[in-house]
C-alpha cells in the first residue's frame, strides 16, 4: 500500500496520518483495531506500544467535574446504583473501525457492560457497572483511544426532550394496513361475475372494509383535518383545505352507499389516498433527520468550571457561577461568563463571537467577555455578570431567534390550492344545480360528492414533498443540508446575498504571512525563527511555522517577551526585535492590519502582514452568482484586506468591515424593509443574529455535526465552491414542481369529466386517483435526479468534488 493510505481499512490518511508499527493509519481508531486485533492474537501479534487505559498528561484533571454527583446526575440517563447508561456525542467516529472499537469498550475495561454506536448521529451509548468505574473513568478511557466526547451545557437540559416522535411511522403503519386489506377485499367488487362473486359475503366484505377504513381516515389522516381547521380559522385556504373535504366526501358517500346496499363505496380510493400522502410526508421527513438546526450558546459552553474559593479549587456546574466568584480558565477553555482578568496572560481567540480572527491580549484588570477562548496558559477570573447576564446570552436572547421563519410564508402549494379549492367548488356548485334541475336531488347529491371526490389534490399535494425531498436528498450527499423542504423554495426567492469573511470566504485557523521590506538572509531569518520559536503569541507560532529552515537556540541569550507588543532576545551577536511597530520603533503604515515589525540591532528591516487564506474558487463563485444575486460582504475584521477582496468579488459589490454582531443584524432588517428576499452566508456565533434573521440562513462549516448555530442550511465548507449548483438547482426543483402542478391539473380535468357525466364508479375512481399520484412521484423523481445528474456532467457550474 502507499503511504497515504491507511493499512487497517484502506481509506486515505489525509495530510496528518497516524504513523505507527512502520505503517500509516487514517485515524487512532484504526490504530488501535490493528493494536487489539494483534494484542488479542487475532492476526499477526504486537506488543501494543501503548495501554489504552493510560490517561494522557494533558487531559489530567480536565475531566474532574465528573466525579461531582450533581454533574454527574444531570449527564446520565439512567441509574439504579448497580447499573447506568450514558450517551456522548464522539464528533471523530468515520468510519468502520472507529465503530468497532467503541463496541468493544468491555475488551478494554470489564466494568463496561457494553457499548453501541449510532453512526449517522455520531452518538455512543454506553452500559455499565455504576460501583466499578466512574463518570469520569469513562470519558478518561475514551479520550486515551482518541475518542474524547464533546459535552456541552445543552447535554445536561433534561427538559429539552431527545425522544422519537413515532406518530407518524404509526400513522403509514395504520393507513398501509388498511389500504392493503381493503384493496384486497375489493377485488371481488371490481371483478363481478357470477361464481367469483359470493352474494352472501357481499355485505360482509363492505362493513369490513368500513371499518378497516375508519381508523385509517381518523387517525391517519386527522393532521389534514387538524391542519385545515387552523387554516381556515385564520382565514387561509391551504391545500390541507380541499383534500379534508375530499377525504370527509368519500368517506361519508361510501358509508352511505354501504349503508343503503347502493354500492360498495370508495374506501379503496379513501385508504390509498392516505396511504399516499403519508408517504410523501415520511419521506420528506426522513431526508433530514439528523442535523440539529435549532442550537444555542448552550451547545458550546461547558457543562461544569472550576471556581477558587479560600485558596481550593472546587468543580461547579457553570450554571452555578455567581458574581463574585473566581473561576479557572484553563487553555483551550470556553470563557462563560463576563470577568475581570485577575491573574494570568490572557491570549483569546475572540472569532466564535465577533468574527475577528486574531487573537487578543487583554492585561490583568482589564474586561473578558464570555465566548472567548483561552489560547495560552491557565488564567484567573473574577465573575461580573452571571451565565444569563454575560455579554453572548444577551446576543443570543435577540428576537430573531424568536422567529422560527414559517410566519407569513405562503408556499407555492398553499398559494395555488388557494384558487384550486374555490374552482373546484364552483364547478362542484354549478354542476349541482344543474343536475338538480334535470335529473333531481339524487343525482345532483352523486355529482357533486363525485367531483368533490376526483378533485382530491393528492397529487397536487405530493409534488413538492416528494421534488424537494429528493433534492434535499441530493443535496446531502453533497454535503448540503437544509432544514426542511421549505427552503428550497425560499432559496429559490432569493434576489441578496450576504457574505461574512472570516471563515465563510476564509479558511479557519489558516493565516499567510506577507512580507514586505529588506530581503532577510538566510541567516536573518534563521535567527528570526529562533527568536519566534519560543513566543507563544499565536502569529508569532503562525510566522515561526512559515518561515524556511530550523530553529538554533544554543545561541540565544537575554530573550525577553512583553504580552501584547513583541519579543527580543540577543541571537548569534545581533539584537533583534519582532513586534508592533511601537515595539521596534518602525513607523505604521497607514493601511490597517495586523503587522510583525522586524528590527536587527537599530534598524528596522520590514515588517509580516497577515493575511487570510481564501477558499478555493471564491473567485468563480462570486463571478456566477453576481449573474443572478446583489451581494454584500460584512465582515468583524478591519479593512486590511479591503483591496485583495475588491480583485474578487464584482464590481460595485458593497463591502463593510468592523461589523459587530447587532450590526449584521441590523443591515440584514434594512434589506428587508426595502422587499428584498435576503441570504446570509456566515459560519460562527456572531454571524447567528444574522442567520436567524435573513430569510435563508447558511452556515458554512468545517464540521457539518459540531457546529450548527440558528439557521436553514448548513454547508460543508469543502464543497463552499459548489454553492452556485446548489442555488440554480433549487430554482430549477421549483420549476419542475410547477410541472407536476400543471400535470395533477390535467388529471383533475380528465376526472372530473367522468364525473360530471355520472361516469365515476368505484373502480375507475380505484384507478384513477393512484395513478395520478403514483405518476407525479415518479416525474419529480426523475425530473430532480436529471437536473442534478445533468448539473454534474453538462453543467455550466459542473459539480466541484
Amino acid at each position: 500500500m502507499g503511504e497515504k493510505v491507511c493499512y487497517h481499512c484502506g481509506q486515505d490518511c489525509g495530510d496528518h496520518p497516524v504513523e505507527a508499527y512502520d505503517k500509516c493509519f487514517c485515524c487512532n481508531g484504526c490504530k488501535t483495531v490493528y493494536e487489539i486485533l494483534n494484542q488479542n492474537e487475532l492476526g499477526c501479534y504486537y506488543d501494543m506500544e501503548s495501554s489504552p487505559g493510560n490517561v494522557p498528561k494533558e487531559i489530567q484533571g480536565k475531566y474532574d467535574y465528573l466525579d461531582n454527583p450533581d454533574i454527574a446526575e444531570k449527564l446520565i440517563e439512567f441509574s439504579d446504583g448497580e447499573n447506568a447508561i450514558v450517551e456522548f456525542y464522539i464528533p471523530s467516529i468515520h468510519c468502520s473501525a472507529c465503530i468497532w472499537v467503541l463496541e468493544n469498550l468491555d475488551n478494554l475495561n470489564p466494568a463496561i457492560v457494553k457499548s453501541n454506536v449510532n453512526f449517522p448521529q455520531k452518538r455512543l451509548r454506553i452500559y455499565y457497572k455504576a460501583k466499578e468505574i466512574s463518570l469520569k473513568q469513562i470519558v478518561e478511557l475514551l479520550v486515551s483511544i482518541a475518542y474524547e466526547p464533546y459535552i456541552s451545557l445543552e447535554d445536561t437540559d433534561k427538559e429539552k426532550s431527545k425522544r422519537v416522535d413515532k406518530t407518524l411511522l404509526y400513522q403509514l403503519g395504520i393507513a398501509g394496513f388498511g389500504f392493503g386489506n381493503v384493496m384486497l377485499l375489493a377485488f371481488p367488487e371490481y371483478f363481478q361475475h357470477e361464481g367469483i362473486w359470493l352474494d352472501e359475503y357481499k355485505i360482509l366484505f363492505r362493513y369490513l372494509m368500513m371499518f378497516l377504513a375508519l381508523p385509517v381516515m381518523v387517525y391517519g389522516g386527522k393532521d389534514y383535518f387538524i391542519t385545515a381547521y387552523k387554516g381556515l380559522k385564520k382565514g387561509i385556504l391551504s391545500v390541507d383545505v380541499p383534500i379534508a373535504l375530499g377525504m370527509s366526501v368519500l368517506f361519508i358517500r361510501s358509508v352511505y352507499e354501504v349503508l343503503t346496499g347502493m354500492g360498495p363505496g370508495y374506501f379503496d380510493s379513501l385508504t390509498g389516498l392516505v396511504f399516499f400522502l403519508l408517504v410523501g410526508k415520511f419521506f420528506q421527513q426522513k431526508t433530514y433527520g439528523f442535523l440539529s438546526f435549532e442550537r444555542d450558546y448552550r451547545s458550546y459552553f461547558p457543562v461544569a468550571v472550576t471556581r477558587i474559593a479560600d485558596g481550593k479549587e472546587e468543580n461547579i456546574p457553570v450554571q452555578d457561577i455567581r458574581k463574585g466568584d473566581r473561576i479557572l480558565i484553563r487553555h483551550e477553555e470556553l470563557i462563560p461568563v463576563d470577568g475581570i482578568l485577575i491573574r494570568g496572560e490572557a491570549h483569546l481567540d475572540y472569532s466564535f463571537v465577533t468574527g475577528e480572527s486574531v487573537p487578543v491580549y487583554k492585561n490583568n484588570g482589564e474586561k473578558i467577555y464570555a465566548g472567548a477562548k483561552q489560547l495560552g496558559g491557565a488564567i484567573e477570573i473574577d465573575v461580573i455578570n452571571t451565565i444569563s447576564e454575560s455579554y453572548l446570552t444577551e446576543l443570543w436572547s435577540n428576537d430573531a431567534f424568536d422567529n422560527d421563519g414559517s410566519t407569513g410564508l405562503k408556499n407555492l402549494t398553499d398559494h395555488i390550492s388557494k384558487y384550486f379549492t374555490i374552482v373546484v367548488l364552483s364547478i362542484s356548485l354549478v354542476a349541482g344545480i344543474y343536475w338538480f334541475v334535470h335529473s333531481g336531488a339524487g343525482v345532483a347529491a352523486s355529482v357533486v360528492t363525485a367531483v368533490l371526490i376526483v378533485a382530491c389534490p393528492c397529487a397536487l399535494a405530493l409534488a413538492l414533498p416528494f421534488s424537494t425531498g429528493n433534492m434535499l436528498r441530493i443535496f446531502g450527499y453533497r454535503k448540503f443540508y437544509l432544514k426542511n423542504a421549505d427552503v428550497i423554495e425560499k432559496i429559490a426567492g432569493i434576489r441578496h446575498i450576504i457574505f461574512d469573511k472570516t471563515g465563510t470566504l476564509t479558511l479557519n485557523d489558516q493565516v499567510n504571512m506577507r512580507y514586505t521590506g529588506e530581503e532577510l538572509s538566510e541567516d536573518e531569518l534563521k535567527s528570526l525563527k529562533t527568536l519566534l520559536r519560543s513566543s507563544n503569541h499565536p502569529l508569532s507560532r503562525i510566522l515561526h511555522e512559515q518561515l524556511p529552515g530550523e530553529a538554533d537556540t544554543r545561541d540565544i541569550k537575554e530573550y525577553k517577551e512583553i504580552p501584547g507588543k513583541g519579543v527580543e532576545a540577543l541571537i548569534h551577536g545581533k539584537y533583534i526585535k519582532a513586534g508592533s511597530a511601537e515595539y521596534t520603533g518602525a513607523e505604521k503604515p497607514a493601511k490597517p492590519g495586523t503587522y510583525i515589525f522586524i528590527r536587527f540591532d537599530e534598524r528596522v528591516k520590514g515588517y509580516f502582514s497577515s493575511q487570510n487564506i481564501y477558499r478555493e474558487g471564491v473567485k468563480d463563485v462570486f463571478d456566477q452568482i453576481a449573474k443572478e444575486y446583489s451581494i454584500s460582504i460584512l465582515s468583524g475584521d478591519n479593512e486590511g484586506e479591503k483591496e485583495y477582496l475588491e480583485r474578487l468579488v464584482p464590481r460595485g459589490t458593497e463591502m463593510l468591515f468592523g461589523q459587530s454582531p447587532h450590526d449584521k443584524l441590523e443591515y440584514v432588517k434594512s434589506l428587508q424593509q426595502k422587499g428584498v428576499k435576503v441570504m446570509m452566508v456566515g459560519d460562527g456565533l456572531n454571524d447567528a443574529g444574522a442567520l436567524a434573521q435573513s430569510d435563508v440562513g447558511i452556515a458554512v462549516s468545517e464540521d457539518v455535526n459540531v457546529f450548527s448555530p440558528a439557521n436553514d442550511g448548513i454547508l460543508d465548507a469543502k464543497v463552499f465552491n459548489n454553492l452556485p449548483v446548489f442555488l440554480k438547482l433549487s430554482k430549477r426543483t421549483i420549476h419542475v414542481v410547477k410541472w407536476a402542478f400543471f400535470f395533477s391539473f390535467v388529471y383533475n380535468i380528465i376526472g372530473m369529466y367522468f364525473a360530471l357525466n355520472l361516469m365515476l364508479t368505484p373502480i375507475l375512481a380505484a384507478i384513477l386517483m393512484p395513478v395520478s399520484s403514483i405518476s407525479v412521484v415518479i416525474y419529480v423523481t426523475l425530473a430532480t435526479n436529471f437536473w442534478a445528474y445533468y448539473q454534474q456532467k453538462n453543467g455550466r457550474n459542473a459539480w466541484k468534488l
